[in-house]
């Protein structure tokens, strides 16, 4: 296809798929001559992955050029790259090691993956901006005195396990390495803030069933 069927098909202006050639973010065409160049549904998918991480992940082109450069690299294993591209993701600040809240977090949250047997995500713990995320928001809790004990933090990571594997058998339909990669990306950009909705919804629906609406 031409580029001004490209845009046509993406609803993404021809200028803009121009930019996203020019930033790296789209592979060229396949040049016919001089001033057409033919581009494949190759380019369909990857530009909808670019204008949704874009224009609904709300990231910026730098961070965008970083996670396809991930996605691309037939040279890591797909833990590795999957995690890679993900990790490019914005992510919490570095936690202050010297907040009391912060080091207790650490505790819970290193109790909590041996008592799920979480053996690999321990090995992670160093490096993974997830458990960065986790020990955060523990501290947080505990800094506000928010009581939330250690088993029913179990149980919540337990309904997560169960989210991950739909999420991984989803990503596994999907034909080469790359889509897969891109699909577990898309996940994290668009169906992350479905799930944060869907759970919303769920503690209304539940609320309404217990207590009415008196």
């Amino acid at each position: 296809m031409r580029l001004a069927e490209l845009s046509r098909r993406s609803g993404v202006s021809t200028a803009t798929i121009k930019y996203y050639l020019r930033e790296g973010l789209l592979a060229p065409g396949h040049q016919i001559n001089t001033t057409t160049a033919e581009y494949d549904e190759e380019h369909l998918r990857r530009l909808r992955l670019v204008r949704a991480m874009i224009q609904v992940g709300r990231l910026p082109v730098a961070t965008v050029r970083e996670v396809l450069g991930h996605v691309d690299d037939d040279s890591l294993g797909r833990t590795v790259r999957l995690g890679a591209a993900l990790w490019a993701l914005p992510q919490v600040p570095e936690p202050d090691e010297d907040d009391v809240h912060v080091r207790t977090a650490h505790q819970e949250a290193d109790e909590l993956l041996r008592t799920l047997g979480w053996t690999n995500a321990e090995q992670l713990t160093s490096i993974s901006p997830a458990y960065r995320s986790l020990v955060v928001a523990l501290a947080a809790l505990r800094r506000v005195g928010y009581d939330w004990d250690a088993e029913l933090l179990v149980s919540y990571a337990q309904l997560m396990h169960r989210a991950a594997v739909l999420d991984l058998d989803h990503v596994e339909r999907r034909p080469s390495e790359a889509e897969k990669v891109e699909t577990a990306v898309l996940g994290t950009v668009l169906v992350e803030p479905m799930l944060r909705a869907l759970h919303r919804l769920a503690q209304e629906e539940e609320s309404a069933r217990r207590y009415g609406f008196e």
